[in-house]
């Protein structure tokens, strides 16, 4: 039919814009593979987020004079977290709720709301809550856990008889050591330091700017070797190209790896043009080819819309 358009299908547009008439002829075999593709990203894109979060959204539970508040207040200035503190939280968002079991549930779905709003916008936050069950532990949503069990019961009856310890968590503190030793313990857990005698992958880059195609190929580059030295070359100013400076280059590299803190370090180098090496040099050399979205992102593009000002357009 003349004028009619062959329907192809793309990840983003042409699988939900194509007409049906049109559609309906594509090859079944190109459609299975955009499908298979499409839900291994999304599910692989899942498990990162989900794992960074964990790292970030910190609950640090147990029965009432535990010390929970204690180690919340050792703690969060190691991470610069933001602390949630149940009482507070009730006396000032929550004073609709009482303190049986349906009401705890929902005072713990709202600490979770909260902590999941901070983390979403790249901060660290602690929750310093009994949280006692199954359910309220559930409704608060996945987390680091640190249960603090230095006590057999509290000074609330009710909440001793509705306490059900947890069957998982992270840390387990006991009555031996101090906040200050609990919260350095629970730092290296959660921020481990980097250790430069560990094997190391290397990503060599200018960075103008630091992109999420970026982001992706590091992040598959420590699933890989565990650790990243990301090194900067120094081309700040040499053309319209290269418009940032080294700090504000690593100041974007680590907000966007946050989550992977201690496991990356980033370094200046000179202007590296050329990479040589001998036979027998105890270390690979290798591309990683991601997906095509990622593939296509494009500093170029980026810098041209930070650069002009232009039409707003969402």
């Amino acid at each position: 039919m003349a004028g009619r358009q062959r329907c192809r299908p793309a990840f983003y547009d042409s699988v939900t814009m194509c007409p049906w008439r049109l559609w309906s002829e594509t090859t079944p075999r190109i459609l299975s593979r955009l499908l298979a593709f499409t839900a291994k990203m999304l599910k692989n894109l899942a498990l990162r987020s989900w794992r960074g979060d964990m790292q970030s959204k910190i609950l640090i539970m147990g029965l009432p004079g535990a010390g929970k508040t204690a180690l919340a207040s050792a703690l969060a200035p190691l991470l610069n977290a933001v602390v949630f503190n149940a009482d507070a939280v009730r006396a000032n968002l929550s004073r609709d709720l009482g303190f049986s079991h349906e009401d705890r549930v929902e005072h713990a779905r709202r600490m979770g709301w909260m902590c999941d709003r901070v983390v979403e916008a790249g901060g660290t936050v602690i929750a310093d809550f009994i949280c006692p069950t199954a359910e309220t532990r559930a409704a608060f949503g996945e987390a680091f856990v640190i249960w603090v069990d230095r006590i057999d019961a509290g000074r609330f009856e009710d909440t001793n008889r509705m306490f059900v310890a947890p069957e998982r968590y992270d840390i387990r503190v006991t009555a031996d050591g101090a906040p200050q030793y609990w919260a350095e313990l629970a730092l290296a857990r959660l921020r481990p330091a980097f250790d430069p005698q560990k094997p190391t992958a290397l990503f060599i880059g200018r960075y103008q700017p630091f992109h999420p195609g970026h982001q992706r190929l590091i992040e598959e580059g420590l699933r890989r070797v565990g650790q990243a030295c990301i090194a900067v070359r120094d081309t700040h100013g040499i053309d319209a190209k290269n418009p940032l400076p080294f700090f504000a280059v690593k100041q974007r590299i680590e907000a966007a790896l946050s989550a992977h803190a201690g496991r990356f370090v980033v370094v200046a180098l000179p202007n590296i043009t050329n990479v040589f090496y001998g036979r027998d040099v105890g270390y690979s050399v290798e591309r990683i080819v991601l997906d095509e979205p990622t593939e296509e992102i494009s500093a170029t593009k980026i810098r041209q819309l930070a650069a002009r000002p232009g039409n707003f357009q969402l």
